[in-house]
């Protein structure tokens, strides 16, 4: 069996700054997401698009920076109220004490949400067309994000059996070997998810629809990829054993369904 390699979460030192892995992991999705919404306005509908609906460099930009506001502060709130908020409540200043770490995906996508609608709102965008523009750019920003837990030896996943030739023996977590959940979900929700999403997206779709399968995919591959993380050990697995990640990719699966269901029975618009 492997033991997970000793890497300085610190990959660079200037004087009194340290540059963390995680912060460049965070750069690495920002920039990849940039670079694959610039050919996104290559696809249909965005590259024949007139008027409110034209897409420019400057509203990837822009839809850019309001994205990063969102996964950031819906993210930290999103742990903080769904996974810890006696804690938090009790000691609301800490919240802005980010790094300590502590970052919830689902809470990140409500802020993106927000962010989307935010901006479809600003450029008289309809919302759902922003969210397709955007949807199959995230993945890769996910996937990065991964890495960087990998390398920070955290959220590691559930023992494993000796004989598995990849089991890994994390330090913090004892002296059995366990799945490196991390790596899975490198592979799942960001590579496998990229790949489905991109090739789905380059053809012309009903309106959220690209939206609604990144909902579905995301959801049925994490809800997946759950049962090989260790659960928080504050919280443990909840009803039906699941953990509360795979609880709170239910209403994504469930959601991502009926919205691909009712885009593809709207009249379609230009």
């Amino acid at each position: 069996m492997l033991v997970h390699p000793l890497i300085d979460p610190v990959a660079l030192r200037l004087g009194p700054v340290a540059i963390h892995w995680y912060g460049i992991t965070y750069l690495a999705a920002f920039g990849l997401f940039f670079w694959l919404g610039l050919r996104r306005l290559r696809h249909e509908p965005y590259a024949s698009a007139q008027g409110a609906a034209a897409w420019t460099r400057r509203d990837v930009e822009d839809v850019l920076f309001l994205g990063v506001i969102g996964v950031i502060t819906g993210g930290r709130l999103g742990y903080c109220l769904l996974y810890k908020p006696a804690y938090y409540l009790g000691n609301p200043l800490e919240i802005l004490a980010l790094w300590q770490g502590g970052m919830s995906f689902h809470g990140g996508m409500l802020g993106v949400i927000a962010a989307l609608v935010w901006f479809a709102r600003s450029r008289h965008k309809h919302w759902l067309s922003v969210a397709d523009f955007v949807a199959p750019c995230v993945p890769t920003g996910l996937a990065a994000g991964r890495i960087g837990n990998f390398i920070n030896g955290e959220l590691w996943g559930r023992m494993a059996d000796e004989s598995l030739p990849w089991a890994m023996v994390f330090r913090g977590a004892g002296d059995s070997p366990r799945h490196p959940s991390q790596l899975y979900q490198f592979l799942l929700e960001g590579l496998l998810l990229f790949a489905m999403l991109w090739l789905y997206a380059r053809r012309p779709r009903a309106r959220g629809q690209v939206a609604a399968a990144f909902l579905l995919l995301y959801g049925v591959l994490r809800f997946c990829a759950e049962y090989f993380r260790e659960p928080d050990a504050f919280l443990g697995l909840l009803a039906l054993n699941l953990s509360m990640g795979q609880w709170l990719c239910l209403p994504m699966i469930a959601g991502g369904m009926g919205l691909w269901l009712w885009a593809a029975r709207q009249p379609q618009r230009d």
